[in-house]
């Protein structure tokens, strides 16, 4: 038996919690991935899964191997980096997730990372901040960026490093397109925004739980017209009908080139909410992660 593959496959079974849908993320198939998790039972003399017609979760002491596999997995990686990277030339994958309204600040900064380590390979996902809070705790992110004030409550290992504040637009179709790049137009209060057809994220994201206390203290508590987990969506949707939608100072940053849309700064209350980098302060530092770290430290990392 190969324990590191069968501890990974373990972890992409609590990943995924579907036999086949992890099966498929490991590349192997469903039968091999389930003979290989009983291996792993044999191995410890313990039943790790619970099994139904369909995945059921971890037994108490299937949860001890999952916390031990993701540490196990992490430091082989670790191991793996140190022995393939140069003094100067780091190599190996660095996981870094960000929440959806984050991401252009997070994909700017994987850029950078890029250009300046070839030999890194970035994985940028999107997630909830329970996700990315989750992800920081079992190992499976290295880097996240999301809601500074909330994850630092939540969890206080974490280091932080500050990036930007968000600021809120309602975003609506303009009256005429403007000749170059989106218009910002004057401030609207809260109250305002609030009696018109919103497409907003969905409840389980931090952004809406923001939009929505920000809307509440305004006195216009709403039903959106549409709701999505895609900020993609929300753009589309602007531009492709009658309803407006509420974004960050980053995210209307980066849909500038929409001549048809326009920014209206939101008022009254005024909302700002820190965003940045975070880090699990425990575990050892991969040669990835040390190179990501001291590019947020300099100077050309930084943003205000």
């Amino acid at each position: 038996m190969n324990l590191l593959a069968s501890l990974r496959y373990l972890v992409a079974l609590h990943e995924h919690r579907h036999f086949g849908r992890a099966a498929q993320a490991c590349h192997i198939t469903q039968p091999a991935l389930s003979n290989a998790l009983r291996s792993l039972e044999e191995e410890f003399g313990v039943v790790i899964v619970q099994r139904g017609r369909a995945y059921v979760g971890l037994t108490h002491e299937g949860q001890a191997v999952l916390t031990t596999a993701q540490r196990m997995l992490r430091e082989s990686e670790v191991l793996r980096q140190e022995l393939s990277s140069l003094q100067d030339m780091p190599r190996g994958c660095l996981r870094m997730a960000s929440t959806p309204t984050a991401v252009p600040v997070l994909a700017r900064f994987a850029a950078l990372l890029q250009a300046r380590h070839p030999g890194i390979a970035s994985v940028v996902l999107s997630m909830s901040s329970l996700e990315l809070e989750q992800g920081l705790e079992d190992l499976s992110i290295d880097l996240a960026v999301g809601y500074s004030e909330r994850m630092q409550a939540q969890r206080a290992n974490l280091r932080s490093w500050p990036q930007c504040t968000e600021r809120y637009y309602l975003l609506r179709r303009a009256a005429e397109p403007a000749l170059d790049h989106l218009r910002i137009g004057p401030p609207m209060a809260w109250r305002e925004a609030g009696q018109l057809p919103l497409c907003l994220l969905t409840a389980e994201m931090h952004n809406r739980f923001i939009i929505d206390q920000a809307l509440g203290e305004a006195g216009a508590p709403v039903v959106p017209a549409i709701e999505t987990n895609s900020v993609l969506t929300l753009v589309l949707s602007v531009a492709a009908g009658q309803v407006c939608s509420i974004l960050p100072s980053a995210m209307v940053a980066a849909v500038r080139s929409e001549r048809g849309l326009e920014a209206l700064p939101l008022v009254e209350p005024d909302v700002r909410t820190p965003i940045g980098f975070m880090t699990q302060r425990g575990p050892r530092t991969s040669r990835a992660l040390e190179a990501a770290l001291a590019l947020l430290e300099s100077p050309s990392g930084k943003r205000s």
